[in-house]
């Protein structure tokens, strides 16, 4: 079962929804880098269950233990082990699903690929797999933006039929800022129609689904290789391998197809008082031939409704008969809230070792775009 990604940055995720712990593995950092440990903590706490009512009531602290890899403060350049110990488990819950596939759940499909599969809580495909991700991605987040002064920000865009019209690139301003808001939708209005959806179909034992929008401010250009690893292919991959994640866009995405050439071309031009080259429009969403363009990242992903509903739904078992199923648990009415510091977490794991990979290889590149003062041991 693949659970590594990245060529230098290379995470390894690991653990269960109901197992004793989850966390990560990560391998290829620098030694002497200061550990940003609040910082990751800061992140899976945004990340954590329990948040608010639209979210799982399940209770967990998320608390992150260092268990390898660092030293009096710093990296020592051996592997990083993250962990996280689960604590508010119950599985009981999921009895009736030892045997019944849940509609649209990936049930079905790990039992016919592997004969055997940990049916608590949904196991390796559970949504709490991206724990190791995200406490990867904060210690991404703290180089890239240190070192090239990199800021990711996602965003609730939309829930259902209910949309943002949120304009980048010069809003919203910060993570903070989006998260005052419960549903993460940085628009009060818009907001408050989202947590009346929500809400409404949670008392109802339904779901919703939505997208997730991300800016990445500051990317130089030079990020991202052709053929088979361009950075929005890399992009694509790291996002839709999220539980519920089922479309991807960079830019313009599927709106791009109904434009002309003509309308749709990013036109370049030196920037006054730089000279840097920059486009009059973004409809590349910062990407071009598979490379950054020092643009502003502009993607969007498409989050599915959550398939674990307490309404009832027509199903089969493993014994190939027909039944019915009124799934308990914990289970979120809306994944959108918690996956937007997810999204940002593989954003940044992408974005770190494309970096990595691109300062191996050009040095003149590395010189020109990081910030040597906040680099040790160059």
């Amino acid at each position: 079962m693949p659970s590594s990604w990245g060529k230098i940055f290379r995470v390894s995720t690991y653990g269960e929804s109901h197992g004793v712990s989850v966390g990560v593995v990560i391998d290829g950092v620098p030694a002497g880098l200061p550990f940003p440990a609040e910082e990751i903590q800061r992140d899976l706490t945004r990340r954590r269950p329990g948040q608010n009512d639209l979210t799982t009531p399940r209770d967990e602290e998320d608390r992150v233990m260092v268990e390898s890899g660092v030293f009096e403060g710093k990296t020592t350049g051996s592997p990083i082990l993250l962990k996280v110990n689960n604590k508010n488990t119950i599985g009981a819950d999921y009895d009736e699903m030892a045997h019944v596939f849940r509609p649209s759940h990936a049930d079905y499909t790990y039992s016919e690929k592997y004969g055997h599969r940990a049916h608590v809580g949904g196991g390796r495909s559970s949504v709490r797999e991206t724990i190791g991700r995200v406490a990867a991605g904060g210690l991404a987040r703290v180089i890239l933006k240190r070192e090239l002064g990199i800021e990711t920000i996602a965003w609730v865009d939309s829930v259902g039929q209910i949309d943002s019209n949120i304009a980048e690139p010069q809003f919203p301003p910060s993570r903070e800022f989006v998260d005052q808001f419960p549903t993460r939708c940085p628009d009060k209005n818009v907001n408050d129609q989202m947590e009346t959806l929500i809400r409404k179909l949670r008392d109802e034992g339904d779901s919703v689904g939505g997208v997730v929008k991300a800016i990445v401010r500051n990317l130089p250009p030079g990020l991202g290789d052709p053929v088979y690893d361009k950075l929005d292919a890399d992009l694509a991959k790291a996002l839709l391998s999220i539980s519920a994640c089922k479309g991807f866009e960079v830019g313009s995405g599927f709106s791009g197809t109904r434009q002309t050439g003509s309308i749709h071309n990013d036109e370049f031009y030196l920037e006054d008082g730089t000279g840097k080259v920059k486009t009059r429009t973004n409809n590349s969403g910062g990407i071009q031939g598979g490379i950054s363009n020092g643009m502003d990242l502009v993607v969007r992903a498409a989050f599915k409704p959550t398939s674990t509903i307490k309404k009832e739904q027509k199903t089969v078992n493993d014994q190939n008969e027909e039944t019915v199923l009124k799934a308990k648990g914990r289970h979120d009415p809306c994944v959108l809230p918690r996956a937007v510091p997810i999204v940002e977490a593989v954003i940044n794991l992408v974005l770190i070792d494309a970096y990595f990979y691109q300062r191996s290889l050009q040095p003149k590149w590395f010189l020109k775009y990081a910030n040597l003062d906040n680099i040790p041991n160059q």
